[in-house]
Parts: C-alpha cells; structure tokens; sequence
C-alpha cells in the first residue's frame, strides 16, 4: 500500500519526540512499522537500539512479523512487547526474578475471592465482579490514587478498601507481585537507581508506543525516564478513542506530552481507509462535540457508500427482532455472518438479542463473557416462588425466599430435604400471629400457579411485597435500589412473552444451556455473528455493524455524570460507529421495562446537524411500524 504524505511525514520524522494522531482506519500500524524500518535503513539504528511498546502481545507480534515481511528477513532484534512484558524483563534482570515472584492470575482472583467473601454482599455474577474488583486495584496502583478516596464501581468504599489491604497483605505474605505491581517496582527502581536507569536508556534510544491514548500515569512516567535524555520518543494514538478510563487509562497525558515536550512534533493521520463516506461523516457529527479532544481534519478515502439508517423500535424485544431479521437478510444476500457485528454498552443489553439468536438458531460468538440474567440472585428468588407455586417443596427454595419478605420462619421449623407448610404450622402449633403468616404464604403460593409468569412477577413483587425485601437489602447492603429494580424489570420484561411457567422454566433452561456452551467455546475460533460490548470492539473492523440500545441512560451511561466521563461515553459511541467499513445501522427503543425512554443524546447530535445542513441523503430515519 503506497503511503499519504502525512504517513510519509511520520514515517521520516527525525529526531526528539513526536505526537502522532492516528485516526480510526488510517493506518498506524503501517506507518509504525515504516517508521522502524525507515529508522534501521536511512538513520542507521541498531535493531537493538529500538523499543516498540504495545498494549497487546498480538499487536506486538504482528508488528514484528510485518517488520521481518517487508525488510524480507526471518528476525530482526527490535524489542517489541507491553508495557507488562518489557518491564517484567528489566525487572528479572535488576533483581533475578522469575515466574515463581509473579502472583498468577488464579491466585490474584483466589485472594480477592477470599477477601470479598468476609465482606457481607450479594454478588450477581462472580466472574464480572472478581474482574472489576481487580481491575478497580490495578487502577489505584496504576495512578497511584488515595485508597482513602477511592470509589469503587463494584462494592461500597469501605468493602472495597477491606479488600484492598485483605489482598496486599496476602500477596506481600506470598512474597510475590501481581502485573500492576511490575510497574510501580519498575518506576521505584529506576527512581532509586539512576545508574540502572542509565544502562537501559542506553539500550534503548528509540522509542516507538503504541495506542497512547491508553496509557496510565505510571507507564507515562517510566515511558519518559526511559527516553531521557535523547527523548527519541515517537508515540501514537488517538484521543477520539480513549475509552478505558475505567481501567486507570488517563487520556489527559496526551495532551500533557505537548506540556512536556513543547517542541515535539505533531502529525495527523487522518485518512479513513476503512469506513465509507457516509460513515465517516456521521461519526464525526458526534465526535466534534466533544470539547476535550485534538482538532484535527478527517476525511474518508472511500465513496459516500450506504446511508447511515438509523432505527426506532417500539421495546427491546422488538430491537432484537428487528436486527434478527437484518442479519437473515444480509446474510441472505451472501454476507457471511462473522463480518457481522452487534454492538452494546452493557453486558445485560446483549439478553433479547442472544434469546432470539437462539430461538432462530442462528449461530453467534460472543468475545467476552455474558452474565445470565437468570442466575441473580433476584432471578432464583422468583423461580424459587414459581418451584413452590408448582407443588414443590424442597428445603432450599423455601430457604430462600420465606423471609423475603420477612416472615419470621426460622430455619430450624425446616426439617428434611422436603418441606410441607403443614409441617411449618407443626412447629409454630403455639403461635397464634405465626398461623396467619404462614397460612398467607401458602395462599400467595397458590395464587402464584394460575397466573403467566408476567403477572406472577408483579404479584411477587406488589402483592407479596418482595419490592419491600429489596428496599431494605438495598440499604442494609448498601447498594443502588434502582439497579436491583432494573433487573426486577428486566425479569418482567422477559417473561411477557410467555404464556405459562411452565413455558418460562423451559425457556430459561434452554438459553442457560445454551450460554454454557458459547462460554466454553469462548476462547475458540467460532463461527456466527459477532456480540460484544462497545469497549471490546476497540481495534476490530466489521463490514456490517448493528449498534443497539442507543438510549439514554445506555450511552451515555446513566452512571456517566461529570463532563469527563460524558465525553469518554461520546468516545465509546464514536469506536463504535467506525468498526463499520459498508454499513451501520443505529438503533434505539422508545420504552424499555415499560417505561418510556428518550433515544441517546448522541442521536440527537445526528438528527439536530441534518436539520441545520439538510443533509439527509447520509443517512434515513425510519420508525419501524
């Protein structure tokens, strides 16, 4: 591929320090590589001499392996690697430490496991919490933050620092350092070690990095006494795609190299190689809106292509269907389904969409695990309700929901494996005011069997009072109400389609089943349309693109409050429209969990820039009926 001049500009700077922003589609890797190449030819740099540090060990590979393709040679000894890899190699050689020194992953998520479980809370799904959790220490690490201070995502401040210092101490009795720790020893060592520093500055004298606007306070500060003092340091990235704030990423620091290298150069990648005109266009609409970002001119290589089509449905249920049917057709039409991508902010917004994929049998991948709705502990309430309401009568399910609401039944009037609410009363024989509770409970049980599992749920929750339950959870356990009424609503939502409980419990069984299976296959090379998350699409292409749920509360975020994290939500919505090479379809529901919702402000954005230019011919706005 012959380069643009900007590319060229790149790939032939000189040297000190340079900025290059790199926009989605217009070729970075190529140009980086052009740079290591172009340095070791024209510029006569040892292999040696250059460091290219990545953020994954697949970009570093594959820069590697294009490298030794394009000079036509098997190995060429340039460093290239992340952060993690390289600092854990000067940190074996500083102090001789191996695998043995290094906490794996196993016992990282065991420690934390271990400490959370003395914590008193209910955790939805484990997997997603124990991720979070971890990456919540990697982020006060990373930055060095005040633990004092610190608000977690996950628990309340007080369970997470209880953790925090749970996990250290257990980690520092092992003698061991997790991957976050690699990079706060290695900026120790070369703060206390100015001679060590000098040999490694030594070593390496260029420095190439890879997706900047990734990087945390602590890479940036290694990253920088690394390059002292010919401050050869050529980094790339894109603050238009600066979406991991959450995980401790601090995109302020691209804009803190100008501050810091106030001579450095600049240069804008800013060629779409991938995505049509049309797409490329609306993507900017939505970008521009954000204050806090490098102005730069963009433009797509390629024609105006497809308009962009944005849809409104009625729920989320329809969603699903709807994007169903696009996908039968496109790939009716002879597109294979892995160029097929749906998109999502949250894990859960996937649900319709996976259950319809199912019931069509059309296959699909999901690259990240996907909590089951089913499996909250809210879910094996009601189904615990829905089992007695059927005649049975196991010890567990009454367990576990005879005193949600609270009724008072302790756990020694449950004798066996099997319960009989005659056999309650026994116990209670002397107790005139517990006769009336329990004789309630069974009626509310039997009452529960005539009903579809719609009006069952909202009997549970009204009638039963299990609304009241979880008020009081919410507070006792300090967490959000309203996120253990949204998934009370998401049940309901669920469960209209059915007609029976019956029904309900075989639809539940066989999604449940059918997820397992996908989660097994995860990390296997599958076929089938492509779920995933916003933040998990970073870096892919696709030739069709659906991106759901585009409503407010969604994306952005109902959490997203401060200007910051509005603007890293437009990032995320941005990343999300430039996966697409040929066609994007936005869609957005008008009530979800029989509620009436507003579509995302970054819709609004499209829609209010066609009515001031008139547009339209870029994309269609089309209610579906």
């Amino acid at each position: 591929m012959a380069m643009n001049e900007e590319q060229k500009k790149a790939v032939t700077f000189g040297n000190g320090p340079c900025l290059v922003l790199a926009g989605p589609g217009s070729g970075k890797t190529l140009t980086i590589v052009n740079r290591i190449k172009y340095l070791i030819e024209e510029y006569k740099v040892r292999p040696e001499e250059i460091l290219v540090v990545t953020f994954t060990r697949f970009a570093a590979a594959e820069m590697k392996s294009r490298l030794a393709a394009m000079m036509g040679k098997k190995n060429i000894p340039v460093t290239a690697g992340t952060f993690h890899g390289i600092f854990y190699g000067i940190l074996k050689w500083a102090y001789r430490i191996g695998q043995q020194n290094i906490l794996s992953e196993e016992e990282k998520y065991g420690l934390i496991r271990a400490a959370a479980s003395r914590q008193e809370m209910e955790v939805f799904d484990e997997e997603d919490f124990l991720r979070g959790i971890a990456e919540e220490i990697g982020k006060v690490k990373n930055n060095r933050l005040n633990l004092d201070e610190f608000r977690s995502a996950k628990c309340s401040a007080d369970a997470f620092r209880e953790i925090f210092r749970s996990y250290e101490k257990q980690r520092k009795a092992m003698r061991k350092i997790d991957f976050d720790d690699m990079l706060v020893v290695c900026c120790d060592l070369f703060t206390s070690r100015p001679d060590i520093l000098a040999l490694w500055q030594k070593k390496f004298r260029y420095i190439l990095v890879d997706e900047f606007q990734d990087i945390n306070q602590v890479q940036y500060d290694v990253i920088r006494m690394l390059a002292a003092p010919e401050n050869n340091l050529f980094v790339v990235g894109d603050d238009d795609q600066a979406i991991y704030g959450f995980r401790g990423a601090d995109s302020r620091l691209m804009f803190q190299f100008g501050r810091d290298y106030p001579h450095a150069g600049r240069i804008v990648l800013g060629i779409n190689y991938r995505s049509t005109g049309n797409i490329v266009n609306n993507s900017l609409k939505v970008i521009r809106n954000n204050e806090k970002r490098f102005e730069k001119q963009l433009s797509a290589a390629r024609e105006r292509g497809e308009c962009l089509h944005v849809q409104e449905l009625k729920d989320p249920n329809e969603e699903a269907q709807y994007v169903a049917d696009q996908i039968e057709r496109r790939i009716e039409e002879g597109g294979k389904a892995e160029d097929i991508a749906v998109l999502f902010r949250i894990h859960t917004d996937a649900r319709p969409l996976a259950e319809e994929l199912i019931e069509r049998h059309i296959p699909f991948q999901m690259r990240e695990h996907l909590p089951n709705l089913y499996n909250h502990f809210i879910a094996k309430d009601i189904q615990a309700y829905f089992r007695l309401s059927q005649g049975g009568r196991s010890r567990s399910d009454f367990l576990a929901v005879m005193n949600r609401p609270k009724r008072y039944i302790g756990r020694d009037s449950l004798q066996g494996s099997e319960v009989s609410f005659e056999q309650i009363r026994t116990f209670y024989c002397d107790k005139d005011w517990m006769m009336d509770r329990i004789d309630q409970f069974e009626w509310d049980v039997k009452m529960l069997s005539r009903m579809a599992p719609y009006a069952a749920i909202q009997y549970v929750r009204k009638r039963i009072g299990y609304d009241d339950f979880l008020k009081d959870y919410a507070y006792t356990h300090k967490v959000e109400r309203s996120d253990l009424n949204e998934v009370l609503l998401e049940l309901e939502e669920a469960a209209k389609p059915f007609e029976s409980i019956e029904d309900w419990f075989r639809h539940i069984e066989e999604y449940t089943e059918a997820l397992k299976a996908k989660e097994r296959r995860r990390n296997v090379q599958q076929e089938g349309v492509r779920l995933m998350t916003l933040h998990a699409s970073k870096g892919l292409e696709f030739d069709t693109v659906f991106l759901i749920g585009a409503n407010e509360g969604r994306i952005p975020y109902s959490k997203a409050k401060t200007d910051p994290e509005i603007e890293e939500e437009r990032r995320l919505f941005y990343v999300g429209m430039t996966r697409a090479k040929n066609l994007l379809r936005i869609c957005y529901v008008k009530t979800k969990n029989g509620k009436e919702i507003s579509p995302s402000r970054f819709v609004d954005e499209l829609l209010e820039d066609d009515r001031m230019d008139h547009s339209m011919s870029s994309r269609s706005i089309s209610p579906k009926s």
